[in-house]
């Protein structure tokens, strides 16, 4: 009995944050991405769910990680050469400081949007651990691949990136 009211308790309480706009909790490989809206750094900001029927991008940095930097430079030059075929780019902060992410943003223009994840709800409903990490998200909203990590010299994920945009609605 003491099980069963706990129990029912606790989905009351998940009912009642997830009806209030919340971000799920968790997003694995193959699951309907979380939709968000965070401000970006030149003004403005950036719903995901304003980009279906497009293949996203969404990469994890910081300000303090230096494989980040390489990483959203090699993804500019990527952005560059798919965004005609339907791929969109955004590169979110986890900074603890986020003037440091707006210096650093700032200092180091990217050819996509630079967003700013203050209260890390969206890295958090991605399941975020490690940085840089990056999220393909196919044309329908689903997750389709996670890359922790990142060497310029190990690039498949640009097959992937390739296998979302050849794949149709």
């Amino acid at each position: 009995m003491i099980r069963t009211i706990g129990r029912a308790c606790v989905l009351a309480v998940l009912a009642a944050v997830l009806g209030s706009g919340a971000l799920r909790a968790a997003t694995i490989v193959g699951d309907v991405a979380p939709d968000f809206a965070l401000p970006v750094v030149s003004g403005g900001n950036e719903r995901l769910s304003e980009h279906r029927g497009e293949v996203v991008l969404l990469t994890f940095w910081s300000s303090g990680c230096a494989v980040c930097a390489a990483q959203l430079d090699a993804l500019g030059q990527l952005q560059a050469t798919y965004r005609s075929a339907g791929l969109v780019t955004l590169a979110v902060s986890v900074d603890d400081d986020m003037q440091r992410a707006l210096r650093y943003a700032n200092a180091h223009p990217a050819r996509f949007p630079l967003l700013l994840d203050r209260r890390k709800d969206v890295s958090r409903a991605f399941r975020i651990e490690r940085l840089p990490t990056m999220v393909l998200i196919d044309r329908r909203g689903r997750v389709r691949f996670m890359v922790a990590d990142f060497r310029r010299t190990d690039n498949s994920y640009v097959a992937q990136v390739r296998e979302l945009l050849d794949d149709p609605l």
